[in-house]
């Protein structure tokens, strides 16, 4: 939603400014401007980047429109959700833990969360730790040490769309400049003609520069910057996790190690104290 009304605002203030200058719409409306421009950046963008962050880039872009998942309610599922994982961990033992993270999709502690349980990603990465607590005998310090290598190489990949699309903002006004200069080789052309001729061919090369400029600053290159929002949620949604389990591994007493998860995260999605308390015993 944030982003629609900043695209709203943006196109308002640019369009309304210029026809409160009396200015034409009509003058602004250059489809092969915006195909000069458009195609090149396109072109430019997949010459630059691997299929996969190509089609990544266009399978998030819908989802910037949509608010944020990770919020308040999710982190409340999932400290709760690690809270039973490791209430189970204290007081049945490592080995009870098992047939939980071999079928979570079947597990009775997994299927009480679905906001958690549907996250591919999140229960993978859960269910691989607590196995790897089970199965190796490797202290807190070398967990963590794994952990981080895994979540660097991970947020390395949430960023690279954001990055990519970065890449075109940073080039538009560029072949903006394209466009217009083939404006003007148009309008040489058309020296000796009548002056509304070539008026109307210096203002269609103008309106590429304006359009390479506008889409950069005002559209592609906030698009970028808010995927890299996005990533860096993603990044802190793991980081919580991870907290959570070194404290287990630890030695720390459930409730407290979802406390470690807890803290890791912004005052704005932090559940309360009370808030988390009361979710885990099931108020």
């Amino acid at each position: 939603m944030p982003i629609i009304i900043g695209v709203i605002i943006v196109v308002a203030a640019v369009l309304g400014g210029y026809v409160l200058s009396h200015g034409q719409l009509i003058a602004l409306w250059q489809p092969f401007e915006l195909l000069i421009i458009g195609g090149a950046a396109f072109g430019a963008f997949v010459i630059a980047n691997p299929m996969k962050t190509t089609l990544e880039v266009f399978r998030r872009l819908p989802k910037l429109l949509g608010s944020s998942r990770f919020n308040k309610y999710l982190y409340l599922e999932l400290l709760a959700m690690l809270y039973d994982l490791f209430n189970v961990m204290r007081k049945e033992g490592l080995i009870a833990i098992e047939a939980h993270i071999e079928e979570p999709k079947t597990s009775n502690v997994f299927t009480k969360f679905p906001l958690i349980r549907k996250d591919d990603k999140a229960i993978e990465f859960i269910c691989d730790y607590l196995r790897l607590m089970i199965i190796g005998d490797m202290t807190a310090y070398e967990l963590e040490n794994l952990m981080d290598a895994e979540l660097e190489t991970h947020h390395h990949d949430q960023l690279a769309p954001g990055m990519a699309l970065g890449k075109v903002a940073d080039a538009l006004p560029g072949f903006g400049i394209v466009a217009a200069v083939l404006g003007i080789v148009i309008t040489m052309q058309s020296l000796g003609g009548p002056p509304e001729e070539i008026g109307y061919h210096v203002a269609a090369a103008l309106v590429g520069t304006f359009l390479g400029i506008l889409l950069a600053y005002g559209f592609v290159g906030p698009f970028a910057t808010a995927m890299e929002h996005r990533a860096h949620e993603e990044a802190q949604y793991f980081e919580c996790m991870k907290a959570a389990i070194i404290a287990t591994v630890n030695g720390v007493p459930p409730q407290v190690a979802v406390e470690f998860g807890r803290k890791t995260l912004p005052h704005k999605i932090r559940p309360g104290f009370q808030e988390l308390e009361a979710r885990v015993r099931g108020r």
